[in-house]
């Protein structure tokens, strides 16, 4: 039996999503976030040396890194479903969606996240210093280079609906964080209608609101 240990308001729901549209049975073992530091608990290194979520546990397989579960679950269970076919330039494309969701664009949006919270997390004292430096990093590095790929992105959903082209696939699923990240936190409103209309599509699908109704509350990036 599959297991996902999943971490609230985590990446571990794409995995809760791609099992719900391969339709396999799972388990899961539920972790909350310190509600003070946002970090993952202690227990989550019990399953991984790392302590961090999503980790899936399949027989006496573990798997962790969301692209590595994703295509580990896709290869295994998927019959060919949610996978453009071998050979093909969508299959290229998919290949590329996966690896760029977490190597170019979460960096940026973690990075966003981080240097939003530094005021607040340091000494009153400190707090305007902290404050300038915040800002500065935000306004003249992280806020145009976040633009640049949204831009990019935008530009890519143009040519086709979905990621790796004209078919739903798992890359979509991967790359639905990253984008529901853009949209809480990196300016991702009206100016991106094809990002808007994606993040729509994908949120209508059944097998998304399975995984929330099963997954529980998700608040991105909070």
């Amino acid at each position: 039996m599959i297991t996902v240990h999943h971490l609230n308001n985590s990446r571990s729901q794409r995995v809760l999503w791609l099992l719900e549209e391969l339709g396999l049975e799972y388990d899961i073992k539920f972790y909350q976030r310190d509600p003070k530091t946002m970090l993952a608990p202690a227990a989550l290194r019990a399953v991984h040396p790392l302590g961090k979520s999503p980790v899936v546990t399949d027989g006496d397989l573990t798997i962790a890194e969301s692209g590595a579960i994703i295509e580990y679950l896709v290869e295994r269970y998927g019959n060919g479903r949610l996978i453009p076919a071998a050979g093909t330039s969508q299959r290229l494309r998919y290949r590329y969606w996966l690896h760029y969701a977490e190597g170019s664009a979460m960096p940026l949006l973690v990075m966003k996240l981080i240097f939003g919270r530094l005021p607040s997390s340091v000494p009153a004292l400190i707090r305007p210093v902290a404050n300038m430096i915040s800002g500065g990093v935000q306004s003249k590095f992280l806020d145009p280079q976040l633009q640049r790929h949204l831009q990019y992105l935008e530009a890519e959903l143009d040519a086709y609906p979905w990621f790796a082209g004209n078919e739903f696939t798992a890359a979509d699923i991967q790359m639905s964080f990253p984008v529901e990240g853009a949209r809480s936190r990196a300016g991702l409103d009206s100016r991106y209608p094809r990002l808007l209309k994606y993040l729509e599509s994908i949120h209508a699908r059944p097998a998304y609101q399975r995984a929330l109704e099963r997954g529980g509350p998700y608040d991105l990036l909070r």
